[in-house]
């Protein structure tokens, strides 16, 4: 079925654009369905939920078997975030995971630790310090409301750009650039396997319309295995599949709270840490934007906005407990998938999310994901990331580039600092409502009646001391 576009505060409909989604937010694929759909978004994830982790993981110098344990610790942290984002939080289709804007500073403070001799077991046990408070700030930015009181100054000529340059920042990933990983054949034949099917043969049969990315992997996948086994890939190169590992894994590997030791708080390391965050957090506010976009769905109330960035927070101080040493934000691959595979659903990314989980503790999984060559994770980045970048662009229809003032103000922003540079000129250098784009933005923003947080729902009003209900 279609996404609707909902209604303004007036109870008319909405100018808000349809987007052509099979699936839409609030809908429940058949079972069977739901759990290929959920897999599939979990594997176009796959590559910064491992990347992350063995980065850290060879900085610190950590033996193989404490590696294997870290991996499957952050799927077990990005399933059980995915899961409390969706249904407790804004509620976005988004999945959760570990945040290349964290990793900086992670990796700042193994090296600080390092040079005074410390060990990974050290390194580790700061990092978790560190994130845990860093989540708290965090946690009090998202339920304060600073974000959301932000967001009524925010217009499309700013955000239009933020979100565009996060697709393209992506594209540095080392999945992509980095020549000793890369394999060009693979590469280029996962990125049309995925082509194909989500814009050829799409409209042929629905399997192709619905799975893209899973059919583009296996096909990638399975012909690299072939040709491994054969001997025509050689173990050396960047497209071998060594499949001979994965029964050399532990059935189950033991992951809990605080398994490295108690956490240590550092002040100079949390500050560090909290740089990060703010980055992810402006990430996310992108994100939030650009998911509701894709998704059909009028652009994120002030209070999903506050609620989406609290439950990253708890979701970084979780992180920070169980000892991933990065935290966990949105993931701006998962908004590709859902334009490519036109799915959705939030119950289809929670199905993923479970099965994440469930992968974090058997072994055997972990370690068969691992044996994805670089190049297809690479190819399937290519796709998705073009289509944030889509996204992002797309918010511009709204605003007069005829207007000097606005190509200005969007030739000027960037990430983060420019980011913030574009919002000081575009709130300070005069200029129209309608110009900037926020009267359209305006009436496509849902009602704050739109979005029901978990709070409203089960906890007592502050005001009359009433539970609200379904």
């Amino acid at each position: 079925m279609t996404a609707t576009a909902g209604t303004d505060g007036d109870g008319e409909d909405d100018a808000a654009d349809v987007a052509d989604v099979e699936y839409g937010m609030d809908d429940v694929p058949p079972a069977g369905r739901s759990v290929l759909l959920g897999l599939q978004h979990y594997l176009t994830m796959i590559g910064s939920t491992i990347a992350v982790p063995l980065v850290l993981a060879t900085a610190m110098g950590m033996p193989e078997a404490a590696t294997a344990r870290l991996v499957g610790t952050f799927f077990v942290v990005s399933g059980v975030a995915t899961l409390a984002q969706t249904t407790v939080g804004n509620r976005y289709p988004l999945v959760q995971g570990a945040s290349f804007a964290i990793l900086a500073p992670a990796l700042a403070i193994v090296g600080v630790v390092g040079s005074n001799g410390g060990d990974w077991e050290v390194m580790i046990v700061e990092l978790q310090g560190a994130m845990i408070v860093a989540g708290l700030f965090q946690v009090a930015v998202g339920y304060l409301g600073l974000f959301g009181r932000v967001k009524r100054l925010l217009s499309p000529v700013v955000l239009a750009p933020v979100i565009a340059l996060i697709g393209l920042s992506l594209f540095d990933a080392p999945q992509i650039t980095n020549p000793e990983t890369q394999s060009v054949w693979l590469l280029l034949l996962t990125v049309g396997s995925v082509v194909a099917f989500s814009q050829y043969l799409g409209g042929r049969h629905p399997v192709f319309k619905l799975y893209p990315v899973l059919l583009g992997l296996a096909i990638a996948w399975a012909v690299a295995a072939v040709l491994s086994v054969a001997g025509v890939v050689p173990a050396s190169s960047p497209a071998f599949v060594d499949l001979g590992s994965v029964p050399e894994a532990p059935a189950v590997q033991p992951i809990r709270p605080l398994q490295w030791g108690l956490p240590r708080f550092t002040p100079a390391f949390i500050i560090g840490m909290t740089a990060g965050v703010i980055t992810s957090m402006l990430e996310s506010f992108g994100d939030y934007y650009a998911v509701a976009r894709i998704a059909g769905e009028d652009a994120p109330s002030a209070g999903r906005i506050n609620e989406g960035l609290g439950m990253e927070g708890v979701g970084n101080v979780f992180a920070g407990i169980m000892g991933t040493g990065n935290g966990s934000t949105s993931y701006s691959e998962n908004i590709g998938a859902i334009g490519i595979t036109s799915v959705a659903s939030r119950y289809v990314v929670q199905i993923g999310a479970a099965a994440m989980i469930v992968a974090g503790f058997v072994g055997y999984v972990g370690r068969l994901v691992t044996t994805i060559p670089a190049p297809i994770v690479g190819g399937l980045f290519v796709v998705m990331f073009a289509q944030i970048i889509g996204v992002g662009l797309s918010q511009l229809q709204y605003v007069d580039l005829t207007d000097n003032r606005n190509v200005f103000v969007v030739g000027t922003t960037g990430i983060a600092v420019g980011g913030l540079v574009g919002f000081v000129l575009d709130t300070t250098i005069p200029g129209e409502p309608t110009s900037r784009g926020l009267t359209a933005w305006r009436e496509r923003t849902e009602s704050p009646d739109d979005f029901e947080s978990f709070r409203d729902r089960y906890l007592p009003s502050a005001t009359d001391g009433e539970v609200k209900g379904d």
